[in-house]
Parts: C-alpha cells; sequence; structure tokens
C-alpha cells in the first residue's frame, strides 16, 4: 500500500512539474514581439491638439489601445545605437508640455543647487554629478553634456535590487510641443550622442516629432 501511495504522489509530482513546463512554454509564445517601425494596426489618437497614428503594439498599457482624445500615451519602443548590439526598450510618456519640466531647464534651476562635491566618469563626453542625499535625491546621480548650450540631460536612480540595473529618465519637449519622458536602462548613456536622433526616428513617423 504504501508503495503504491509512494508511487501516485511521484506521479502527480511528476504531472506537476509538466504542467509548469507547459504552461511556461505556452507563456512564452504568447508573449508580443518587441514593437518595430514596421508595425501596423494604427490607433489614431489626439493630444495637445496633435493627432498621432500609433501602432498598436507599441502600447505598454491595453486599456490605452483606443481611438479619441488623451493627455497622457504610454509606449514601449526600441534603442539600436549599433548594429552589433541588440536592441533595449524604451518607455516613453508622451504629455501635454504643461505637465512636464525639461531635464535641460531643471540641471539649471533645480540640479545645480544639490549637486556633491564629487563627478562621475565613465560616460565619454558627459559629466556625473551625485545628488545629495539630505535633499530627498539618495542614489540618484545627474548626467550631462558640460558643452552644449541645449545639454543632453538624465537623471539616474541606483537599481533598489542588487541585480537589478540603474534606471534613467529624460524629459524634453518636443519640435510638436507635446513632451516627451524617456525611461530607460542606464548602459543606454554610452550612446547618448545617438538617444535623440534615434527617438526622432520613430516618433517622426507617428506625427509626435513635428
Amino acid at each position: 500500500m504504501a508503495y503504491n501511495l509512494a508511487g501516485i504522489a511521484v506521479l502527480v509530482l511528476l504531472l506537476a512539474v509538466a504542467a509548469a513546463y507547459l504552461i511556461d512554454e505556452l507563456g512564452r509564445a504568447r508573449r508580443d514581439p518587441p514593437p518595430t517601425l514596421a508595425d501596423t494596426n494604427p490607433i489614431l489618437q489626439t493630444i495637445s491638439g496633435r493627432e498621432l497614428t500609433i501602432p498598436s503594439a507599441w502600447f505598454r498599457h491595453g486599456e490605452q489601445i483606443r481611438d479619441g482624445f488623451t493627455d497622457q500615451i504610454d509606449l514601449r519602443i526600441q534603442f539600436t545605437p549599433d548594429a552589433d548590439q541588440p536592441p533595449k526598450s524604451v518607455d516613453v510618456t508622451l504629455l501635454p508640455r504643461s505637465r512636464a519640466r525639461a531635464s535641460s531647464a531643471l540641471l539649471d534651476r533645480v540640479y545645480l543647487h544639490q549637486f556633491e562635491n564629487a563627478s562621475l566618469g565613465g560616460v565619454p563626453g558627459l559629466v556625473g554629478k551625485p545628488m545629495r542625499d539630505s535633499n530627498g535625491y539618495s542614489g540618484e546621480t545627474v548626467w550631462y553634456d558640460a558643452l552644449s548650450p541645449d545639454p543632453f540631460v538624465a537623471k539616474c536612480l541606483e537599481p533598489v535590487a542588487i541585480e537589478g540595473a540603474a534606471q534613467c529618465v529624460r524629459t524634453v519637449y518636443l519640435p510638436s510641443g507635446i513632451a516627451a519622458v524617456y525611461t530607460f536602462d542606464a548602459t543606454i548613456l554610452q550612446s547618448w550622442r545617438q538617444f535623440d536622433a534615434e527617438m526622432e526616428r520613430w516618433l517622426a513617423p507617428i506625427g509626435a516629432w513635428r
């Protein structure tokens, strides 16, 4: 009797493991492919008086996939600075200009007054300045191009988990008048000179750039 019960227990365990693998494989098969510039099935949305034509595969949230007027659009696109490197995801939030402050403006008005004395290196062409812990910016660093009158500026936050990756945020005003908030992996900073051109390559076709 005990032998039969043990055999049944082992069989149940094997079936559970097999079911888990099956569910995992089905989940992998159902995962949406990454967005591409060739995506179709456009959604028409109007924000800040601009009508945008956005492929449905670019939306981060399913509830936003509908035609009409909106005051916020959350997208996910791919950044490919080099053909030899795998693409990395960039989250893009489009907002009315009145709801966002450009990172370049914050550099002069806010960030410069919160910097520690130390400077960080590691990103060619950018200066890294840690923020003061005492003012609510613990673990944050601002990276900026000190030589440009309209500098590239991004604020990055250290990962919460040891195995996590630092995330950066950059806010800009697009030529169309729409504000764009970019959230991306800190490793993309190494290709910061190509960043805005790559964002234009994605946002211009949908009508958000100009």
